[in-house]
C-alpha cells in the first residue's frame, strides 16, 4: 500500500465543510481516522490479494454513530491509493432494493470512482479500456498505425479475447462495447452515450441506439451479475485490478415486506457464493449493518445458509477481535475518543485557520472534552449517537466563531444548544432521554 498523500489545503477544507453540515466527508478521511489502524495491515492484505486477482469479503458491523459509513469511504480512500476503482451504494427499499440486482447494479456504475476520475466515471473507464487495446495491439508490431481499418479488425479481436468469459453468459455486454466503439468511430455521440447508459444498467435507452449495437430491453437481475463480471474485466484491462464495492445500510432489509427481506437474503448469499466460486476476479465487496441485523430473527438468521456464512465470535473481549474475520465489529465511540477526534478535527481545522493561534489556544483539549460531555448529555448519555452531532458544533458553533471574532471566547459566549430539528431520527430518541433542550457548558 502505498503511503497517504500528503493533506493539502483544499483537502483539509473539503473535510472541515462536511464535518460542519453535518455529513461524512467523501475523501481525506485518513485525517480523521481514530482507532482504525488495527485494521489496517489485514485490510491492506486484503486490497493487496484484489489487486493480484482474488476476490475479499467483509461485513462490517455497527450500532448507529460506531463510524460503519465513515469506515466504509477511509476504506475506499485505501483501495483508490492502491489502483482500484471503488463505489458506494446505499441499500433502501425504494431505491435501491437489494432483490433486484439490475438496480444495485445502475447504483454501482453512476458512483463509481477512481483515483482519478469523479463519479460517474464509467465512460472514462471504457475509453481507457480500449486506448489500452490499442496500444497493446501497436506494441506488438503486426499492425501499421496508419492502417484504421486493420487498427479496429486487430482491437476488436483482442476485444473479443478479453470478454470471452463473459460473452459465453452475457453476449449483450460484449456487443454494447462494440456498439459504443464503432459510434464514437464514426463520430455519432448521441449513440455512443446511449451506449454508455446502457452498459451502466440505465433504462430508457433509445431503441435506436440499442438496434445499433445489437441489444435488446432492460438489464434484469440475471443479467446483472454477468455486467460486473465485465466490468471487472474492463476495469482490470485499463489499469485498475480491482473494484471495492460497499453495500451501506443493508440494515434496510430488517423494514421492508416479509417477501422482499427474503429475497434481497437470498440475493446477498448468491453473491457471496458467486464471489467463493471465483466469477468475480478483482472484487472487495464490503457490506454494513447493524447487529440487529446480523443476529435478530428479522435479519440475516432468517436464510441459515447465510447466517452460517456470517457467522463471527463475539464473545470474546473486543480488544481481541481478529481484523481478519468475516465480520468486524466497529464498537463505537467512548468519551475519551470522541475527545481524541475533537483535538484531531481541532488542530487539521488550525492548520487552515486565518488565526490557527487563537483556535488552539481556546479552543483547548480541556475544553473539548467539556463540550464533548455536554453534547453527549444532550443526547441522553449515549456516546455513540453522539460523533456527528459534536463535530458539527465543534466546527459551526464553536471554531469559526473563534477564528472569525477576536474577542469570542467558547468559555464565556457559548452555551450548547440541541434542537430536535438538527437531529437525526436515532439521534432525537437518544435525547429523548434525556434534555434536549440548551445545555449549558458547566465551567469553573
Amino acid at each position: 500500500m502505498s503511503a497517504a498523500a500528503p493533506a493539502s489545503p483544499v483537502r483539509m477544507r473539503e473535510v472541515v465543510d462536511a464535518l460542519r453540515r453535518g455529513t461524512v466527508p467523501h475523501a481525506g478521511l485518513d485525517l480523521l481516522a481514530v482507532g482504525l489502524d488495527r485494521f489496517e495491515t489485514a485490510l491492506d492484505d486484503d486490497l493487496a490479494a484484489t489487486a493480484r486477482g482474488g476476490a475479499a469479503f467483509h461485513a462490517i458491523r455497527g450500532e448507529y454513530g460506531s463510524g460503519k459509513t465513515f469506515f466504509a469511504r477511509w476504506l475506499a480512500e485505501r483501495a483508490k491509493r492502491a489502483g482500484l476503482a471503488t463505489a458506494e451504494v446505499q441499500i433502501s427499499e425504494t431505491e435501491t432494493p437489494l432483490h433486484r440486482l439490475e438496480t444495485v447494479y445502475r447504483r454501482l456504475t453512476e458512483r463509481l470512482t477512481t483515483a482519478t476520475h469523479q463519479p460517474s466515471a464509467l465512460r472514462a473507464v471504457v475509453d481507457s479500456w480500449f486506448y489500452t487495446l490499442e496500444e497493446e495491439v501497436l506494441d506488438a508490431g503486426e499492425t501499421d498505425e496508419e492502417d484504421e481499418a486493420a487498427l479496429a479488425t486487430a482491437v476488436d479481436a483482442l476485444m473479443e479475447r478479453r470478454l470471452a468469459d463473459v460473452a459465453r453468459t452475457t453476449p449483450a455486454f460484449a456487443a454494447a462495447l462494440r456498439g459504443y466503439r464503432r459510434a464514437v468511430a464514426a463520430g455519432d455521440g448521441a449513440t455512443a452515450e446511449a451506449l454508455i447508459a446502457w452498459l451502466g444498467g440505465q433504462k430508457s435507452v433509445a431503441a435506436s441506439a440499442r438496434r445499433s449495437a445489437g441489444v435488446r430491453g432492460d438489464l434484469d437481475h440475471f443479467a446483472a451479475l454477468g455486467f460486473l463480471q465485465g466490468l471487472l474485466t474492463v476495469l482490470r484491462d485499463c489499469g485498475h485490478p480491482g473494484l471495492l464495492l460497499v453495500l451501506d445500510e443493508i440494515e434496510t432489509l430488517q423494514r421492508v415486506r416479509g417477501d422482499v427481506r427474503e429475497k434481497g437474503l437470498n440475493a446477498l448469499r448468491q453473491l457471496l457464493d458467486e464471489i467463493d466460486a471465483g466469477r468475480f476476479p478483482g472484487l472487495f465487496l464490503v457490506i454494513t449493518g447493524t447487529p440487529a441485523f446480523y443476529d435478530g430473527q428479522q435479519g440475516v438468521r432468517r436464510l441459515p445458509p447465510l447466517a452460517q456464512r456470517l457467522a463471527t465470535d463475539f464473545t470474546t473481549d473486543p480488544r481481541f477481535d481478529s481484523p481478519r474475520a468475516v465480520q468486524l465489529r466497529l464498537p463505537g465511540f467512548d468519551l475519551p475518543q470522541l475527545g481524541a477526534l475533537g483535538r484531531t478535527v481541532r488542530d487539521v481545522y488550525a492548520r487552515i485557520a486565518r488565526n490557527p493561534d487563537r483556535v488552539t489556544q481556546r479552543v483547548d483539549d480541556a475544553y473539548l472534552t467539556k463540550l464533548a460531555r455536554a453534547v453527549t448529555g444532550g443526547l441522553g448519555g449515549k456516546v455513540g449517537v453522539a460523533p456527528r452531532v459534536f463535530l458539527r458544533k465543534l466546527v459551526a458553533d464553536v471554531l469559526d466563531r473563534v477564528d472569525e471574532f477576536e474577542d469570542f471566547d467558547p468559555h464565556t459566549h457559548y452555551a450548547l444548544t440541541i434542537t430536535s430539528s438538527e437531529l437525526t431520527e436515532t439521534e432525537r430518541n437518544a435525547a429523548a432521554s434525556g434534555d434536549a433542550g440548551a445545555v449549558e457548558l458547566e465551567l469553573p
